[in-house]
């Protein structure tokens, strides 16, 4: 009698034991993502690339381990059933559910299970091997079991197809961005350089370029050295020119071309041929260009100015490489840049701001979260919501902000107030 129960009681620890096991290793292996396997996969750690392995047959490997682990928490039931009406009889039975019940939830559920989220892939990458063969010797009953779920939920209208994503990998990277930000574990610059490369291909070359009307050009008509001195006081190394027609772009006027020329011949013997000769060929893009592939046609054509054009011809703007870069960096600015912002942060937490400042730069620079969808411009997107065109003084309540409109020049919404109130 005393040999029985020592068995029983020594066989239903080993069970909660390999119950202990097949749940953590469960939750070890789900909770570990093959992004972070593949990373210590890369940093050579041992049994990384077999826990991937494991988790691309994602259905085999939770059929097996709960297929285990029914098998052990079933079959310490039983033992500790039979245990327990031998020293107490038919009540045996309601001591061994209540016992059960309890050293199963504790010690082979709950315990594992909170050991294994927090340390997901170090214990991946121990019970790996072990998995392994358990999961290729059960592998036929669980390929019938699979059959059996996929045969039911066929039925039922359910989706069960592997891989499947209801979100795309691009979409899902920024949710991890934005998870990690807001849990302190990656620095806002980070976040939003790694953004701003998965939105280039999303982001048309419109939403960034340079407006025309804010386009440094430089007509070839006019006296030579009037062009030298729009150049030498000029931020930028290349300028559109025009001739007759601002629309008309003949070339691009490069700095370092110009220099080339003065430095062969006096500024005074310059001619209008002469600086016509050193021009480069204008690059025109369409508009429906993407920045993914504007950047991409950069590199390729090593250009680093583009004219955009609609689809008739007509000039909207221009964009350049770094342009581009800055969507992904931030501004860069050097020690010729004229630092332009067009916004002031009043004492009172208000902001005044030029109608022509773009959102996406507010959006990052200040963490708002305002629609870029709409409109480019902090002013056009007033008139897209407002329905009009704004007067001075007029206010409007829109997203959390209110804008007050201070300023109008020439049909333009030219300076607005605005006052963060969610």
């Amino acid at each position: 009698m005393l040999f029985d129960i020592v068995i029983l009681s020594v066989s239903i620890v080993i069970l909660l034991a390999l119950s202990a096991f097949f749940s953590g290793s469960e939750t070890a292996l789900t909770a570990s993502t093959r992004s972070r396997l593949t990373g210590l996969s890369i940093k050579g750690k041992k049994n990384a690339k077999l826990a991937i392995k494991l988790l691309n047959n994602k259905e085999s490997l939770i059929g097996a381990i709960l297929l285990g682990n029914n098998l052990v928490n079933i079959l310490a039931s039983a033992l500790a059933t039979s245990l327990l009406i031998k020293i107490f009889g038919d009540s045996g039975i309601a001591y061994a559910v209540l016992i059960m019940t309890l050293l199963i939830v504790i010690f082979a559920e709950i315990l594992p299970k909170s050991y294994a989220i927090s340390n997901s892939e170090n214990l991946a990458l121990i019970i790996s091997p072990i998995i392994r063969p358990f999961v290729f010797i059960l592998s036929p009953i669980t390929w019938i079991m699979e059959k059996i779920v996929f045969f039911i939920l066929s039925i039922l209208g359910l989706n069960h197809k592997k891989n499947s994503r209801s979100i795309s990998v691009q979409d899902e990277l920024r949710g991890t961005l934005d998870l990690h930000h807001k849990e302190g574990r990656l620095y806002k610059f980070d976040k939003d350089m790694v953004k701003g490369i998965l939105d280039l291909s999303v982001i048309g070359i419109e939403d960034v370029m340079v407006h025309r009307s804010n386009m440094l050009t430089v007509n070839i008509d006019e006296e030579p050295k009037n062009i030298i001195k729009a150049v030498i006081n000029s931020p930028y190394t290349r300028i559109p020119v025009w001739e007759n027609d601002m629309e008309n772009i003949i070339g691009i006027l490069h700095a370092k071309n110009l220099l080339k020329l003065i430095s062969l011949k006096k500024e005074v013997l310059v001619l209008k041929e002469d600086i016509k000769s050193t021009l480069l060929d204008p690059w025109f893009v369409p508009e429906s260009t993407t920045l993914k592939e504007q950047l991409q046609m950069h590199l390729k054509k090593r250009s680093k100015l583009a004219i955009i054009v609609d689809e008739y011809g007509a000039l909207m703007g221009m964009i350049s490489l770094e342009d581009i870069i800055e969507e992904i960096v931030g501004d860069i600015s050097d020690e010729h840049d004229v630092i332009v912002k067009g916004v002031i942060v009043n004492y009172d937490g208000s902001f005044n701001i030029n109608g022509n400042v773009e959102i996406r730069d507010l959006n990052r620079e200040y963490g708002w979260e305002l629609p870029e969808n709409e409109a480019n411009t902090i002013s056009g997107l007033i008139i897209h919501e407002s329905r009009s065109f704004p007067r001075s003084g007029q206010i409007f309540n829109y997203y959390g902000f209110q804008f007050e409109i201070i300023e109008v020049k020439s049909n333009k919404i030219s300076l607005l107030k605005v006052m963060n109130i969610s």
